[in-house]
């Protein structure tokens, strides 16, 4: 367990994100002896839930089917009134720590899961008490990194998951958190036009400090790289990865994707005198990595003769931002260039180049996306997103209209892609069952399974029965 946080030098918006401090695990520590949920959502529904059941017990009616990824932990979707909230049966000491972190990241706006509550001091019906439950809001349209095998993706699946990661690791580190435990495992992953976003999902051993030593650094990375050989071996066994990747040669690269993104981001340059233009070339690159630089630190060297210029502010987010303040659409990086470069062709194609972008971004809304958007299928709306929608369509409409020699309507490409692509992309019933059966294999802590009786299981002959000990 990583040491307390110290609250005064960090950046305001995270020292004050919450009121819960987790406590050290010491046998004093007592669980709480009433029900005690510290929640930043107002939901009444939360009120209602089984919390005196083990989370494995949960009736069926209040899960969501959606697909998990393996943790060592019981985890489970939760259908709270109309929203989907994530479950995970953890330690209070462990889930108070998390929701801690958690909120902390949410209000620096780093791309990590949304921490809903930690619910302490749960007792069963004769008043045994149960392990505390942390709860997040589930990030809808991800998919934890084995579910993205499930179904037939270009072959390059691993290596633009690898560059997903690296990017977040980059931004986590930017901005002073220690991970402690990378790995595939531990992100979600949203579809972001042609690549992925990855979204930190467990920081049960994250710590937030002021800035990260070069070791901290290369800590994380050397255990990402090895987890993630480990995990691409895994699927390779189970036939879910191509024949051709070299589960090495990927881990390899997500260090060199690091280095060079970490390069790229906060390196110095010298520039002469009469190469001040060198400073908009700079920009101009960490803007077309999707970052966005707020400020520029700009000196002289000893002898006045080359000017040093360091990026000081960097966020993430560039074309994201501009298209949210056009449109309103609130998307991944990758997709709103996708979509920006549309509404681009748009503005050209109906000869309004002239004309106030913001106007002419509304009638494209009008014209071109919302149509589109509302051609998706019902039964597939939970499991692609709008603008992944229409970039794959804008996709499918260039192949088509390369085939066809000549131009083809947007009406025609939708049906097309409707029809001939989009089933085959979809994970079906099928497919979510075998992913939460390996998910629930995972868990080496569900009291609720190893304490059955009838299970044929004697501790007195297991010799790793300390294991699982309290």
């Amino acid at each position: 367990m990583q040491a307390s946080m110290n609250l005064s030098k960090l950046d305001p918006r995270a020292a004050k994100a919450t009121s819960v401090v987790a406590e050290a695990e010491t046998p004093g520590n007592a669980e709480p002896r009433a029900l005690n949920i510290t929640a930043a959502s107002s939901n009444p529904k939360m009120f209602t839930l089984p919390w005196h059941k083990p989370l494995a017990t949960w009736p069926e009616d209040l899960l969501a089917n959606l697909p998990r990824g393996i943790s060592r932990h019981v985890v489970r979707f939760v259908h709270v009134g109309d929203e989907v909230y994530a479950m995970k049966e953890i330690t209070r000491q462990m889930a108070e720590r998390e929701y801690e972190i958690l909120r902390r990241l949410q209000k620096l706006e780093l791309p990590s899961v949304r921490p809903v509550a930690v619910v302490t001091g749960r007792h069963n019906k004769e008043g045994e008490p149960l392990e505390a439950i942390l709860v997040t809001k589930h990030l809808k349209f991800s998919l934890p990194y084995r579910a993205l095998f499930a179904r037939n993706l270009r072959p390059d699946t691993a290596e633009r998951l690898i560059d997903a990661l690296a990017v977040l690791l980059v931004r986590l580190h930017l901005a002073g958190f220690y991970w402690g435990d990378v790995s595939l495992s531990n992100v979600l992953f949203l579809r972001d036009a042609d690549a992925f976003s990855a979204f930190l999902v467990d920081a049960e051993t994250g710590d937030l400090q002021v800035n990260l030593t070069e070791g901290q650094r290369e800590y994380d990375i050397d255990l990402a790289r090895t987890n993630i050989i480990g995990e691409l071996m895994d699927l390779s066994s189970g036939q879910l990865l191509p024949s051709d990747v070299d589960e090495i040669e990927v881990g390899n690269r997500l260090v060199e994707r690091y280095h060079s993104l970490w390069s790229a981001l906060t390196d110095t340059d010298k520039f002469g005198p009469d190469e001040m233009w060198k400073i908009e070339k700079r920009v101009n690159k960490l803007n077309e990595l999707g970052f966005d630089v707020d400020e520029l630190e700009m000196k002289t060297d000893e002898d006045g003769k080359r000017v040093l210029v360091r990026p000081r502010v960097v966020d993430a987010g560039y074309a994201n931002r501009k298209l949210l303040r056009l449109t309103g659409l609130d998307v991944q990086e990758n997709q709103a260039r996708r979509l920006l470069n549309d509404l681009d062709a748009y503005r050209a194609s109906t000869w309004r180049e002239g004309e106030d972008l913001e106007i002419v971004a509304t009638d494209w809304m009008r014209e071109v996306f919302e149509p589109t958007v509302r051609s998706i299928p019902r039964e597939y709306r939970s499991q692609i997103e709008p603008a992944q929608f229409f970039h794959e369509v804008l996709t499918h409409r260039w192949f088509l209209a390369e085939k066809a020699g000549h131009d083809v309507p947007m009406s025609e490409a939708v049906t097309s892609y409707i029809k001939n692509v989009l089933p085959g992309q979809m994970l079906d019933k099928k497919d979510i069952d075998t992913l939460l059966e390996e998910a629930d294999s995972g868990v080496v802590d569900d009291e609720y399974t190893y304490n059955d009786p009838d299970d044929g299981y004697n501790p007195d002959f297991d010799p790793d029965a300390a294991v699982w000990a309290h």
